[in-house]
Order: structure tokens, then C-alpha cells, then sequence
């Protein structure tokens, strides 16, 4: 930037200042008041992201705050399945969105909460799918949140670009499994948050293991895990571990996740609401 420099950005000429890089942040809807934003992300698909953040949401409110569930993954949505909502969403007489609410009171938007049909494949370009995940934050309106929780698409694309760049993100969640080439991919979502310069709150290892129910025993069924390990070498200081649980898939097949009672994630939960 020119020590001149007017912050008047528009009658610059200068093509190497750094202001005119910045990307301001999305402002949200007026009747929206969220006070901390948290990015569940994965390096890869199927690793159990969308019920991390289902179940993280789920303890927050359990602990009496008021929470929210952004879907960012558009192209893929589940958090409405994940806990059994088949309304959809609806309008304010503003003329903006509203989400739809869980029987506990956790506010939900997906694009599956808007399609006439949840099946209905979403086809849309990068451009347009980082326009509703903007929209999701500008247009609905959330009142007021004390957590929000964005389940961000795998990968790092347009969307968790996108998120990083235009939501005021306080803190990212990182999902595994103990498979050694999701934690080389893993450790690209990392990198990324490093770049964007978002703090890593934790690493949730899903499918860590299955405990046999008669004897008690632990089976590494994907392997050992290396959590710890990945956790250590990034100066991450919460790690979690969630177990092949065929009692916590029933649950979110027939009720949604809301049933469940667990404390795998509960001293995540803690040093969110302590740190964060």
C-alpha cells in the first residue's frame, strides 16, 4: 500500500496494493446476530464431516447456547437427513429466508431445505454454488446465534475459499479417518487453514475404532490411529476419536442425530466454548 494511499480504492491506479486484494467480508442479514463461526472441514469425502458437525452442534445446544448449521456443501447436502427434517425452509415477510428449526431448537439451512425434491441432483458451476453458500449468510435470517457451525464440502476448492474469504470464521474443525492416505490429504486442509491464516481448534479422527460390545475389546478396523501424531507435528492440542458406533447410525436413520447421547466429542465441545 502507498504511504499516499486515500482508501479510495476505486480512483487507484496503483496495480500493487495490497488493499485492493482484500476481500471484504459478507455483512450478513440485518436480522442475523452470530457471534462465533466454526468450518468443519475434511481433506476428502466420506470421513463423517457432516456428523461431526451435526454432533457438535447437538452439545452446544445441549449446553444452552444458541446454535446454527450452515451447509456449505452444497453438491452434497445431509445435514437435513442427519437430523430427520423433512420440512422446508421458509420466507419472512422482509422477503428474507428462514431456517428451518430442529426439535431442540438448532436453525438449519441447506440447499435441500429449498429443493422441491431432496434427490434432486444440484448441477450448478463453482460461481453460482459459492453464491448460495453467500446467500445462506446474507439472505437467511438467523436471529440470534451463538455458534454457528458451517459444514463445509470436501476438499479445498471454491467453497472452503469461499468461506474463509467472506464469513468471519473464528476457528476450523479438521475430520479424519485412520486410513494413511486420508491423513496425507488431511494435512492439505491444514495447510490451507494455515494459508488463510484461520486457527485449527481440532482434529476429530471418525471410524477411529469398533469396541466390541460382548467383550469390550477395541478393533482398529482401519488401521492404528495417527491423530495424536498429526496433531502434535501442527501444534493442534485437541484431538477426538469417534468409534464405528452401529447404535449412533441407527439413531440418525430413524430419529436424527438429536437422540443420540455420547460424549465422544465433549472436550472439543469444551475448548470451543472456552477458547473460542
Amino acid at each position: 500500500m502507498s504511504e499516499e494511499c486515500t482508501h479510495e480504492c476505486g480512483s487507484c491506479s496503483s496495480a500493487d496494493c495490497a488493499e485492493r486484494t482484500k476481500i471484504p467480508l459478507e455483512k450478513g442479514n440485518p436480522n442475523s446476530h452470530i457471534k462465533k463461526v466454526i468450518a468443519v472441514m475434511s481433506g476428502k469425502g466420506g470421513v463423517g464431516k457432516s456428523l461431526v458437525t451435526s454432533m457438535l452442534a447437538v452439545i452446544m445446544r445441549r449446553r444452552g447456547f444458541n446454535v446454527g448449521v450452515l451447509d456449505a456443501d452444497v453438491t452434497g447436502p445431509s445435514i437435513p437427513k442427519t437430523f430427520n427434517i423433512k420440512e422446508k425452509a421458509g420466507s419472512s415477510e422482509k422477503g428474507g429466508i428462514l431456517p428451518v428449526t430442529t426439535k431442540s431448537g438448532i436453525k438449519l439451512m441447506s440447499v435441500n431445505l429449498l429443493l422441491e425434491n431432496s434427490t434432486d441432483p444440484v448441477v450448478w458451476r463453482g460461481p453460482i454454488i459459492s453464491g448460495v453458500v453467500k446467500q445462506f449468510w446474507n439472505d437467511v435470517e438467523w436471529g440470534d446465534i451463538d455458534y454457528m457451525f458451517v459444514d463445509m464440502p470436501p476438499g479445498t476448492g471454491d467453497i472452503p475459499l469461499t468461506v474463509f474469504q467472506s464469513l468471519p470464521v473464528n476457528g476450523i474443525i479438521v475430520v479424519t479417518s485412520p486410513q494413511d492416505l486420508v491423513s496425507m490429504i488431511v494435512e492439505k486442509a491444514v495447510k490451507m487453514a494455515s494459508m488463510m491464516n484461520k486457527p485449527i481448534l481440532g482434529i476429530v479422527e471418525n471410524m477411529a475404532y469398533f469396541q466390541c460390545p460382548n467383550c469390550k475389546t477395541r478393533h482398529n478396523i482401519f488401521g492404528e490411529s495417527n491423530v495424536a501424531s498429526l496433531a502434535g507435528f501442527y501444534n493442534i492440542h485437541q484431538t477426538a476419536q469417534i468409534p464405528l458406533d452401529p447404535k449412533l447410525a441407527a439413531e440418525c436413520d430413524k430419529d436424527g442425530i438429536e437422540n443420540f447421547d455420547n460424549d465422544y466429542l465433549n472436550l472439543l465441545a469444551a475448548y470451543i466454548e472456552q477458547n473460542v
